[in-house]
């Protein structure tokens, strides 16, 4: 691939999350439990001339939350704003979106857990009864003034549902969890992908991309596309076994699918704490990363690949993680 070729090719990388986003359930592949659920919800409320309830969407991230809020305002026929909520820092600012909404329009807040109180209060009667009260003028002069809201529909999304208040959780009249992807539906995801790029994959290349994406959509696309760079250097037309292997090796995504923080959490665990247990802020000041960071991005994973276990007293190393880190040693001796 030429020079030219490859610089029109990264200018055309910030498109490619909104050419790869389908745009309608039918498109969306896995989560059929929750899709299913929210087809019905929106016929129904398009049979009833209504708009859809508030929804709450949670998991971990990168398995499609702001993809189905899109899909919900396309679905009922809508236009979609999207914000998050440490964006969201005084009720004027909350104010000045929610006064912009048309009937039937969707709100996207992402990371709704992280909303201020005075922002959740603001939204209580928002969510409720499609109104909201200012306060205008200051000390002596300031009064309240109510204004009437367009019907509209919050979708909130989370990685914590548990650090979201009582009062907002209760105001979502529908609230779903999304799951982690199999490999096959991965699969089906990274097929559509190349479709999309126009990227010839043969099968066994296929498999293997989904086996080691962590079973989450974002990141099998993010690592295809990398793939893809190897691919197109290398004036390769079918990305094969072999480009995937070498591609993936660069990057430093084991067979399992695990990153290089990911081996360093299950060495520490063996060498430094004996296989554990040892405490979360022990093993993330060790490893020189953010708990936060360990518990959300990297801990789901070695748990659902059974490599560790959480128990009360700490972070473990189970007999799959140690069998994993010995093949790291004897890798790294070759």
């Amino acid at each position: 691939m030429n020079e030219e070729a490859i610089l029109e090719n990264s200018a055309l990388e910030g498109e490619d999350e909104v050419l790869l986003r389908p745009q309608w359930l039918s498109e969306y592949v896995g989560q059929e439990e929750v899709k299913n659920n929210l087809l019905v919800y929106i016929q129904a409320a398009k049979a009833r001339n209504e708009v859809l309830d508030h929804v709450l969407l949670y998991g971990p991230p990168g398995l499609g939350k702001t993809t189905l809020a899109t899909i919900i305002a396309n679905e009922m026929g809508g236009n979609i704003v999207y914000t998050s909520g440490p964006a969201l820092e005084k009720s004027g600012d909350l104010a000045a979106l929610l006064t912009g909404l048309q009937p039937g329009d969707v709100l996207f807040i992402d990371e709704i857990h992280r909303l201020s109180k005075v922002i959740e209060e603001v939204l209580y009667s928002a969510m409720e009864d499609f109104v909201i009260d200012i306060m205008i003028g200051k000390e002596e002069t300031a009064r309240s003034i109510r204004i009437d809201l367009a019907p509209f529909t919050l979708v909130g999304a989370t990685t914590r549902l548990g650090d979201i208040s009582n009062p907002l959780r209760d105001r979502f009249g529908v609230v779903e969890r999304l799951r982690y992807y199999s490999d096959e539906e991965l699969a089906q995801i990274i097929a559509r992908t190349c479709g999309i790029f126009n990227v010839s994959i043969d099968d066994k290349a296929t498999k293997e991309l989904a086996i080691r994406a962590r079973r989450t959509p974002r990141i099998a696309n993010r690592i295809l596309k990398r793939v893809r760079d190897f691919a197109q250097v290398k004036n390769d037309s079918l990305i094969n076994q072999e480009i995937v292997d070498e591609s993936l090796s660069a990057l430093g995504i084991d067979r399992l699918g695990l990153n290089e923080t990911d081996r360093l959490i299950l060495k520490v665990i063996v060498e430094s704490f004996d296989g554990g247990p040892v405490g979360i802020e022990s093993l993330a000041a060790t490893i020189g990363e953010e708990s936060m960071t360990i518990i959300d991005v990297h801990e789901p994973y070695l748990l659902q690949k059974e490599l560790i276990k959480r128990t009360s007293r700490g972070r473990m190393i189970s007999d799959k993680g140690y069998q994993h880190y010995l093949s790291m040693i004897k890798s790294n001796d070759k």
